[in-house]
């Protein structure tokens, strides 16, 4: 892909204070002119290569990562149902130690998670510093689900109140100081809004539906969810425009096409860490002497 790692981190990033319309984001591989002219299958060819790359850029950053043990990186993913987020990091992450990974999905919540503040049982799985920490859905449900299905907010046993405009934007501000919070103790906060188009969605529903190997990735509440689209889009618009800042930035990723959305998280998520000015640890004096030493042990025996 033309595009080096930072122009594409740019590209495709929330500028903080502006406003965000998802219709005006190209959802498929022909971004720029240059790409379009380039056509698909060089552009596809590219992509690959830059997906390879970064997969191995990645893996020695994460090393590195766990070496300085200063800082940490919670990686969020949010997209419509069918929008790639399993798959995206699957594949962006398999160069990955796992040891020093860890995926968190997060479902309907338990009985002691709703007799807590809305940020609670997410607060628990923030990565240690050293880890890469991915969530597959976040407190970002609190203001899209949420948001698109009152009855949800009513069952969160909240004080009585106005859930008006006023209410959404307290919990922007929450969201916002909870991640500048974490960004301020070493937790980088990446956010990857994985931007499906609603005829490429339909496609690969059909597809879970035609192929039984995929009938367990379908659920009917899915097509139940797809009747809301417009209103998804509306609370999706609010909240990228509200909570893309300069510490916790949002990425509106193009994945309509899953080799274009993967390199893209790639190079995000490697330009992300190459920022962070890690290093390995200094030895002290007394550890140099300790491990020359150790070495000189080793090599008499």
């Amino acid at each position: 892909m033309p595009l080096t790692s930072e122009q594409i981190t740019q590209f495709f990033r929330v500028s903080p204070g502006s406003g965000v319309k998802l219709s005006d984001h190209h959802t498929g591989w022909a971004q720029t002119v240059e790409l379009a002219e380039l056509g698909r299958e060089t552009v596809k060819e590219r992509a690959q290569e830059l997906l390879r790359s970064e997969q191995q850029e990645l893996s020695d950053r994460q090393e590195l990562l766990y070496a300085d043990n200063r800082y940490s990186l919670l990686v969020i993913f949010q997209g419509m149902d069918a929008s790639g987020k399993d798959g995206t990091i699957r594949h962006v992450m398999s160069g990955i130690n796992p040891q020093g990974c860890r995926v968190t999905s997060f479902k309907q919540p338990s009985a002691e998670e709703l007799d807590h503040t809305f940020l609670w049982r997410y607060a628990k799985c923030v990565p240690e510093r050293g880890c890469i920490g991915i969530f597959n859905r976040s407190w970002y449900e609190e203001v899209l689900v949420v948001r698109v299905h009152p009855p949800v907010l009513a069952g969160q046993q909240l004080p009585p109140g106005k859930r008006g405009k006023s209410f959404w934007q307290q919990r922007f501000e929450d969201i916002n100081a909870f991640e500048q919070h974490l960004v301020r103790n070493g937790t980088q906060v990446v956010k990857i809004m994985l931007n499906i188009s609603k005829g490429e969605q339909k496609q690969r529903f059909l597809e879970r539906l035609e192929r039984p190997e995929k009938y367990w990735k379908f659920s009917a509440g899915d097509v139940a969810e797809r009747r809301h689209w417009d209103a998804y889009m509306q609370a999706y618009e609010e909240s990228l425009e509200a909570t893309s800042t300069e510490w916790a930035p949002w990425y509106v990723v193009p994945a309509d096409q899953k080799w274009v959305a993967r390199s893209i998280v790639a190079s995000i998520l490697r330009e992300t860490i190459s920022g962070l000015e890690l290093r390995y640890p200094q030895l002290t004096a007394e550890q140099q002497s300790k491990f020359a030493a150790a070495r000189e042990e080793l090599l008499r025996e």
